[in-house]
């Protein structure tokens, strides 16, 4: 199986294309897509829209995960962050490709077994287990990284596990 994990923002969305099967995950690509700050929303948009197309055309991605929405005490940032949210389920619901949440507890817990690990944890874990140097991977795509591994790992599971992975 072969999972987009994604980790959204407006100016740096970072992602995780891992393969994995029962017994080991490969890390196929990891990254973020780059919005500078003197572009507009639309253009931000459009930007994550397309990346995030053209991952799911070039790794043949079966799934993607994304953290669960949020409600900021900034009504406005959690406005934009959900324009970039949408852009990505977007794009993955024009390819047909079935999208799942989950929270960052979750997905880091699921991914090496704390909920509350630092992004620096989930590296050096992630990077041990896929035979990875840790600075090859980005610190805005440590999340989505953990959220391809959290859906790999549940999904690949039979059982109670399996009914935690609810399509949106």
């Amino acid at each position: 199986m072969i999972i987009l994990g994604i980790d959204t923002a407006m100016r740096k969305t970072g992602y995780g294309v891992v393969e994995m099967d029962h017994n080991s995950i490969r890390v196929l690509d990891c990254g973020v897509i780059h919005n500078k700050a003197n572009l507009k929303h639309t253009e931000c948009v459009r930007r994550i829209f397309l990346g995030i197309r053209e991952l799911i055309n070039t790794f043949k991605v079966d799934a993607v995960s994304l953290e669960t929405a949020f409600v900021n005490r900034n009504v406005k940032t959690a406005m934009i962050l959900s324009l970039a949210r949408g852009a990505a389920i977007t794009s993955a619901a024009i390819e047909k490709i079935p999208v799942y949440e989950y929270s960052p507890k979750t997905a880091k817990r699921a991914a090496v077994g704390l909920g509350t690990a630092s992004k620096e944890q989930v590296a050096n874990v992630l990077a041990s287990l896929c035979s990875l140097n840790v600075t090859d991977i980005p610190d805005d795509s440590t999340d989505a990284l953990a959220l391809a591994v959290c859906h790999g790992n549940l999904a690949c599971r039979q059982g109670a596990l399996a009914g935690l992975c609810k399509e949106i």
